[in-house]
């Protein structure tokens, strides 16, 4: 069963905010069934600053030992993943498209020599959907992504959820986990990377594993 009361964390991708579409989609259907689903700014306002490390830290702050369950999108289902596999009291979870093997996806996607410029500035301009503009991302970021494992390993009841035509994260990667891992229920969707066209299919889905059995207040 789930722990009573319900403690949901939508965790957000990468140069995404609070108000994300896919976020604030899941906030609507779980206020129908009277609870709250916490979304934190993974960057706390620093985004220059942002690494893998800061963002764990933030997530252990925030629910400091409780029992609670974790939606992530893309980076945030790897943060979620990371956070799982050293926290037991995470009781299940919901991953869209998550960015399994992160730190290899960005190194070849932006080649060794916009890497080395990267370094060599300290910090790059990435655009950032919540701002709707570049913003400056420091060279921590990937460093530090370096230290964490690509698949982690947890035991935890998830779905997961990943479009056939995702150009971001292949679809390959979840594909490799979810048949590594007999806890992992594997959803392939008729979508991209963003997977906001297919939100009513991933919730129809994940209704009853989220709530289990719960019933909107009368």
């Amino acid at each position: 069963m789930l722990p009573d009361p319900l403690r949901v964390l939508y965790l957000h991708g990468f140069a995404s905010s609070p108000a994300s579409r896919k976020g604030q989609f899941f906030a609507a259907r779980f206020k129908l069934q009277a609870i709250q689903l916490e979304i934190p700014d993974l960057a706390e306002g620093d985004f220059r600053h942002l690494t893998i490390t800061r963002q764990l830290y933030l997530i252990e702050r925030l629910l400091d030992g409780a029992p609670a369950t974790l939606i992530g999108s893309s980076l945030g289902s790897y943060l979620a993943a990371l956070y799982a596999s050293h926290h037991p009291e995470i009781h299940r979870l919901v991953l869209l498209a998550p960015a399994f093997d992160f730190s290899h996806l960005w190194l070849s996607g932006l080649g060794p020599e916009a890497v080395a410029r990267w370094e060599q500035n300290g910090t790059m301009p990435v655009f950032h959907h919540a701002c709707c503009g570049e913003m400056a991302l420091g060279f921590e970021f990937i460093r530090d992504a370096a230290h964490f494992p690509p698949f982690p390993h947890f035991v935890q009841p998830a779905l997961l959820f990943h479009g056939n035509h995702d150009s971001v994260v292949p679809v390959q990667h979840s594909l490799a986990f979810a048949a590594a891992h007999p806890n992992v229920r594997l959803f392939r969707l008729d979508s991209g990377h963003e997977l906001t066209d297919v939100l009513e299919t991933i919730w129809a889905e994940s209704q009853s594993f989220l709530l289990d059995g719960r019933l909107a207040p009368k």
